[in-house]
């Protein structure tokens, strides 16, 4: 349920859930996102303009030419967000490859952690993940829990470059690189599927929010001869 709505600049409005990261708030953000985005589309409210789902939040932008913050928020305040579809969510299992060559940072997880790669990978690997939310960069998931055991801070100095398809950690959360990009988690693998496929244009990303996903540890001849 939404907690407070407010102007966020002058062309948007900002949708509160509350303050903590857990699926449950989560869960709440997606359903008004999907639900929200079908009314937009079978009942064309005019003047949205796009919906930003996080963790705790959704913004919602809008036309300044067309409406303004009044309208849309009274439209959001009478919505029956109880009468809205079930939402729809899958199972993604993902194949990583943990060799020291794509795991950079086991090390330094360790010396953190004060536990052995193996525990850490067990620990990890022993988890059903919840998808929070996509983005930062196309498609890239933002996977909750971890184990409480494994959480660690991000790196004290971010690496330019981080190889697509790494998979990393840092504090309650895993995600997966989508493409070359600039970051600081800490690389603990690197999955050889694609998580986001451009080539599809109705349909590109594979792990959505609300999705669940699971980890599997393949060898890397496994991951060399990959083939999808």
């Amino acid at each position: 349920m939404i907690k407070n709505i407010s102007n966020l600049g002058d062309a948007a409005i900002y949708c509160d859930f509350g303050t903590e990261v857990n699926e449950t708030i989560n869960s709440e953000v997606i359903k008004y996102f999907n639900y929200l985005s079908d009314v937009i589309k079978e009942r064309k409210i005019e003047g949205i303009t796009n919906l930003t789902p996080s963790y705790n939040k959704l913004i919602i932008s809008f036309d300044l030419g067309i409406t303004n913050f009044s309208n849309i928020k009274k439209k959001i305040e009478n919505l029956k967000i109880e009468d809205s579809k079930k939402q729809s969510s899958k199972k993604v299992k993902i194949p990583v490859c943990c060799d020291d060559k794509y795991g950079l940072d086991f090390k330094r997880l360790s010396e953190k952690l004060s536990l052995p790669k193996e525990e850490i990978l067990k620990l990890y690997l022993d988890k059903e993940y919840f998808c929070y939310m996509t983005g930062f960069i196309a498609g890239m998931p933002f996977l909750g829990d971890l184990d409480k055991n494994i959480r660690c801070d991000r790196l004290e100095t971010p690496r330019v470059k981080v190889p697509k398809g790494s998979v990393g950690i840092t504090e309650q959360f895993a995600n997966i690189y989508t493409f070359e990009s600039p970051g600081g988690w800490n690389v603990i693998g690197s999955t050889p599927k694609k998580i986001f496929k451009k080539e599809n244009i109705n349909d590109p990303v594979l792990i959505k929010p609300g999705d669940k996903v699971i980890f599997y540890e393949i060898t890397n001849e496994e991951y060399l001869n990959w083939n999808e």
